[in-house]
C-alpha cells in the first residue's frame, strides 16, 4: 500500500448511512423456530479517519451532522497516552433519538479502524441543555469517529442511523493512507424480524433511561431467538430485568440500584442476542452440509442400483441373443421374434446406462461442492492470515512476530487475527484444526522444543476460548526439526519461527494429518 505524508490527514473508510448516495446488499436470514426472517443490509459511505501519531500531544477534531441531523455539531480532543488513545468529546443539538424510530433510545460514539472494525466507545446521553459530553479510551491508533442512534448502549454493531461524523481540521496532525474498508451496518428497523410486533416505548421521566434500554435489549434478544438458542443467558437477563422492575416499583429516592441492575440486564441481553445469532447461522450451515451429504449418499445408492440393473439387462440381452441363434437354426419365423427380443433388451440396457451416468454426475456434483466450500474457506482465511492449499488441508501461517522473543504469550494483534479466524471456522462445522509450532535453530534443541509446544498450546487455547470445539483442535510442537528456509541468516530464521494451523475435514474434502519429523 502506498503512503503519502500530508499536513492535514484523512484516510477513506467505507461507512453505512442514509445521508449520502450509497449502495445496499440485503441478505435474508431465516430465524429457525421463529418463523420471521430478518435482514442484514450492507451500505457504504465515506468519512475521514485520523492516524494519530504516538505521543503527539492533543489533536483537535470537529464533528458535523449528517443529512439525518444536520443541526448537530461537536468537537473532540484526542490525547495519545501510553498504550491508549483518550477521546474527550462534546456534542450539541442532539434531538431525542426516538425520532428515528421506536426502537432507538440512545446514542453511541464509535471508533472505526481502517480495516472496518467498529469499537463501541460509550453511550452519548442527551443533556438538558442539548449538550452531551463523553470521555473514553481505545487501543486503536488510526480511526474515524461517528455517532449513531441505537436501541441500547451495549450494541456491538453500529446502526446506519449515523447522525454525526468527524471532520479533519486544518491544524489536525497525523498521516494519511488510502483505505477502502466495508463493514455491515444494522438497517433502520433491522433490530426486529419482519412481522414481529414491537410495542412503542413510552418514556417516564420518573425512571432512568437505562431502565428502558434494558427493556429494549431484552425484547430485541427474544425477537432474534435468544430464548431458544441462548436460553441460560436469556433467562439470566430476564431475572436481572425483574430486579430492575422491582426497583422501579419501589422507592425512587436512590436510583443507583435500579440503574446498575438495568445496565447489567442490557449487557446480558446483548450477549444472549449475539450467541443466538451465531448459533442460528451455525445451524443453517450445518443443515447445508447435511443436505449435501445426504444428496451424495442418495446419488451413490442410485448409481449402485442403476449399475446392477445395467448388468442384469446385459445378461438378459446375451441370453436373448443365444435364444435367437437357436431359433434361427430351427425356424425362420422364430428368427424374427428373437430379433425383436434382442432389440428390446438392448434398449433396456441403454436406458439403465443412462440412469447410471446421471447418478454418477450427481456424485461428481457433491465432490465439486466440497471443493467449492474448500476454496471459499481458503479465500476467507487468506484475508486474515496467509493461507495455502496442500494435500494435508488448508495451511494458515502465523509468523513469530505475534509473540515476544522467546515467549509464548499472544500479542493483542495475534489475538485479534485469531478471533477472526475462529469466527470463520465456527461457520464450518466438522472441521479439524491441527496447530503446529516451529522454531529456528538458535538455542538448544530442548529449549526450542518446549517453546514450540507452548506457542502451539497458546494458539489452541485461544481458539477454544473463542468457541472452537475442544475436541476438534490439537496442538503439537516440532522445535527446529522442520525448517522451511535456511537458518544461516536472520530472514530464513524468521521464516522458520512460525505457528501453522492445518484445517482439514471431510466437509472440505480432506482428512487431518501432521507432518513427519523424520
Amino acid at each position: 500500500m502506498k503512503r503519502t505524508i500530508l499536513s492535514a490527514i484523512g484516510c477513506v473508510l467505507s461507512l453505512g448511512a442514509l445521508a449520502q448516495a450509497h449502495s445496499q446488499v440485503a441478505v435474508a436470514i431465516e430465524t429457525t423456530g421463529q418463523g420471521h426472517p430478518y435482514y442484514v443490509v450492507e451500505t457504504s459511505r465515506t468519512v475521514q479517519a485520523i492516524n494519530y501519531r504516538h505521543r503527539s500531544g492533543v489533536t483537535d477534531v470537529d464533528f458535523a451532522g449528517t443529512a439525518l441531523l444536520p443541526s448537530a455539531d461537536g468537537k473532540a480532543k484526542v490525547r495519545s497516552k501510553r498504550g491508549t488513545m483518550e477521546v474527550e468529546a462534546e456534542f450539541g443539538s442532539l434531538q431525542n433519538p426516538t425520532s428515528f424510530g421506536g426502537e432507538y433510545l440512545t446514542y453511541v460514539l464509535w471508533a472505526i479502524s481502517p480495516e472496518g472494525r467498529p469499537v463501541n466507545l460509550g453511550e452519548v446521553l442527551v443533556g438538558g441543555n442539548d449538550r452531551s459530553k463523553l470521555t473514553a479510551t481505545t487501543d486503536l491508533q488510526s480511526f474515524a469517529l461517528i455517532v449513531t442512534a441505537e436501541p441500547y448502549y451495549a450494541v456491538r454493531q453500529p446502526s446506519n442511523v449515523v447522525v454525526l461524523e468527524n471532520l479533519v481540521r486544518e491544524d489536525t496532525k497525523g498521516t494519511s493512507e488510502a483505505v477502502s474498508a466495508k463493514y455491515e451496518l444494522m438497517e433502520r428497523g433491522g433490530y426486529l424480524p419482519t412481522g414481529y410486533q414491537f410495542d412503542p416505548v413510552v418514556l417516564n421521566a420518573n425512571l432512568p433511561l437505562e431502565f428502558y434500554e434494558a427493556r429494549n435489549a431484552l425484547r430485541i434478544a427474544k425477537s432474534e431467538g435468544a430464548e431458544q438458542y441462548a436460553g441460560e443467558s436469556y433467562q439470566h437477563a430476564v431475572q436481572l430485568m425483574k430486579i430492575a422492575d422491582d426497583d422501579a416499583i419501589g422507592s425512587h429516592s436512590d436510583r443507583k440500584p435500579l440503574i446498575a441492575a438495568s445496565r447489567e440486564a442490557v449487557q446480558t441481553a446483548e450477549d444472549a442476542r449475539e450467541i443466538a445469532v451465531k448459533r442460528i447461522e451455525a445451524d443453517r450451515r450445518a443443515g447445508v452440509l447435511q443436505a449435501s451429504s445426504d444428496a451424495q449418499a442418495q446419488s451413490k445408492a442410485q448409481a449402485d442400483r442403476a449399475n446392477a440393473h445395467a448388468e442384469q439387462a446385459q445378461s438378459d440381452a446375451a441370453q436373448a441373443q443365444a435364444a435367437a441363434a437357436k431359433a434361427q437354426a430351427d425356424m425362420a419365423t422364430n428368427q424374427a421374434a428373437s430379433a425383436v427380443a434382442v432389440s428390446a433388451a438392448q434398449a433396456d440396457a441403454d436406458q439403465s446406462r443412462a440412469i447410471a451416468q446421471q447418478a454418477q454426475q450427481g456424485e461428481n456434483q457433491a465432490v465439486s461442492d466440497k471443493a467449492a466450500m474448500r476454496l471459499q474457506l481458503s479465500i476467507q482465511l487468506n484475508k486474515i492470515l496467509e493461507t495455502r492449499d496442500s494435500a494435508r488441508g488448508l495451511i494458515v501461517s502465523m509468523s513469530d512476530v505475534l509473540f515476544d522473543t522467546g515467549q509464548y504469550t499472544l500479542k493483542p494483534g495475534a489475538r485479534e487475527k485469531l478471533a477472526k479466524v475462529a469466527g470463520i471456522l465456527l461457520a464450518y462445522p466438522g472441521l479439524n484444526i491441527a496447530v503446529g509450532g516451529y522454531t529456528d535453530n538458535v538455542g538448544g534443541d530442548s529449549m526450542n522444543q518446549t517453546l514450540s509446544e507452548n506457542r502451539a498450546g497458546s494458539v489452541r487455547s485461544y481458539l477454544v476460548e473463542q468457541g472452537v470445539l475442544t475436541g476438534s483442535v490439537t496442538a503439537q510442537g516440532f522445535g527446529n526439526t522442520l525448517p522451511v528456509a535456511t537458518n544461516d541468516n536472520s530472514a530464513g530464521r524468521q521464516e522458520n519461527r512460525r505457528v501453522e494451523l492445518v484445517v482439514s475435514g471431510d466437509a472440505i474434502g480432506s482428512a487431518a494429518t501432521v507432518p513427519s519429523s523424520n
